[in-house]
């Protein structure tokens, strides 16, 4: 997998939306013979200025980053993501702040396509339609919303959609064959898949089905396919990327940061192996 410069990535010029440059990200990663790699960080984790610096450090390296915004009661999250989410909170993160934060990364020079992922609940009391407009101005491209099921989504749909921004859609190995229907129906940007039954943490292996899985979702949908949920390594890494059009990579970066005194060079090392490790 080539890497990418900081300037030299997939363009957030307003002049594309969203939807379009999260979608040019995996047809980029896809002409370089190479999954999309996107891996997750945590916005104000363990403290606001190593965040900035940490996601700034793993861009080069990025398809897409996930960005983590806290909430007291991640339900999709393992200790890891958890914990992370507690010390930002603890740090008095709000999604005012994360905002912000996607702004600066943005001044910086950032130009990684971002996807905020956060709970549905801190979005309310912002503000939906505050929330999508407000995101997009600082410059985010899509949004995760694990706790948000297609049947209530109608409203975020309609906003995100007004603005050009990716609503990402999450399925799992239990969907069933009317679920994945609803979700490839309404699909855009990517169509996260989520690779066990459970929640995130860094695992030593896969499910065993994982494979006839994606290939379930993918028999009704021509959208990119992004699997995320366990994956902790390298090789880990390559065998889902052999499989799915996208590889994401949370708490084993998490735990990477953790354990390194140079917190964003340690970052930056771990994503570059992944990215490494996606080349075919």
């Amino acid at each position: 997998m080539q890497t990418n410069n900081i300037n030299g990535n997939v363009s957030t010029e307003h002049s594309q939306s969203g939807r379009d440059t999260i979608t040019s990200a995996f047809q980029k990663a896809q002409t370089k013979r190479s999954a999309a790699l996107m891996p997750y960080f945590t916005l104000g984790y363990p403290d606001r200025q190593t965040a900035l610096n940490v996601v700034e450090a793993i861009a080069p390296y990025s398809d897409l980053i996930e960005l983590g915004v806290p909430f007291s009661d991640p339900l999709a999250d393992g200790p890891t993501v958890q914990h992370s989410t507690q010390i930002a909170l603890e740090n008095g993160t709000t999604v005012t702040d994360c905002l912000s934060m996607v702004s600066e990364l943005r001044e910086r020079g950032v130009t990684t396509p971002f996807c905020l992922m956060g709970y549905y609940n801190p979005m309310i009391a912002y503000g939906l339609e505050r929330y999508v407009n407000d995101a997009k101005a600082a410059g985010a491209q899509g949004f995760i919303v694990p706790d948000l099921p297609p049947e209530e989504a109608e409203e975020f749909l309609q906003l995100t959609s007004a603005a050009g921004m990716a609503y990402i859609y999450l399925l799992a190995p239990t969907s069933d064959a009317d679920r994945i229907a609803q979700v490839t129906a309404v699909a855009n940007g990517f169509i996260y898949l989520v690779s066990v039954t459970g929640v995130t943490g860094a695992r030593a292996s896969l499910h065993h089905d994982l494979d006839a899985f994606i290939e379930r979702v993918r028999a009704q949908t021509d959208a990119s396919l992004a699997v995320g949920f366990g994956i902790s390594t390298p090789e880990l890494a390559a065998s889902v990327g052999a499989l799915a059009d996208g590889v994401i990579v949370g708490s084993a970066l998490i735990n990477a940061v953790n354990a390194a005194d140079d917190k964003p060079q340690a970052a930056a090392e771990f994503v570059q192996s992944l990215a490494a490790a996606l080349e075919k």
